[in-house]
């Protein structure tokens, strides 16, 4: 997998004080995306096992209370994206008590593959559906469109 950025602190994508990891890969490619520059597999840098165990110890710092992790793209449910994402949330899951996780995803909860449900049986929340320019409301929160759904999940 590859990812184009990873914020260790961020307020802005989810509640509270998380950690960030933006991947690189997406089907969708939503007219009016704000990040197309994560469309392709092979664009960004190569996620290594280090960058996994920064985002671990960075979820378990003491200094800054972290809620949880957030994963976005891209699209972490890219099926290319799906294994690499599914051990990070594990090893979240295993070593990161009380955090929770947070996916984007152009996907629709009800059209996920068994590989893609692995992953959303572990995390919190799945905000789901394409974003639709036709749609397009800056008052709501999480989603940039109307048609986007915010699932919580557990």
């Amino acid at each position: 997998m590859n990812i184009h950025q990873y914020y260790p602190v961020d307020v802005v994508n989810g509640p509270g004080t998380r950690c960030t990891l933006f991947v690189a890969g997406c089907v969708h490619e939503c007219p009016g995306c704000y990040n197309k520059s994560t469309w392709r597999l092979n664009s960004g840098v190569h996620f290594t096992r280090e960058m996994e165990d920064q985002i671990i110890r960075d979820l378990n710092d003491t200094r800054v209370k972290h809620q949880g992790l957030s994963l976005s793209g891209g699209d972490p449910l890219h099926p290319q994206n799906v294994p690499d994402v599914l051990h990070l949330v594990r090893r979240v899951r295993e070593e990161c008590p009380g955090k929770d996780i947070w996916v984007w995803t152009g996907y629709k909860l009800e059209e996920l593959t068994p590989a893609q449900m692995e992953v959303v049986d572990l995390i919190n929340t799945l905000v789901d559906g394409k974003f639709v320019q036709d749609l397009r409301d800056p008052s709501l929160i999480w989603r940039g469109s109307s048609n986007q759904v915010v699932h919580h999940l557990r």
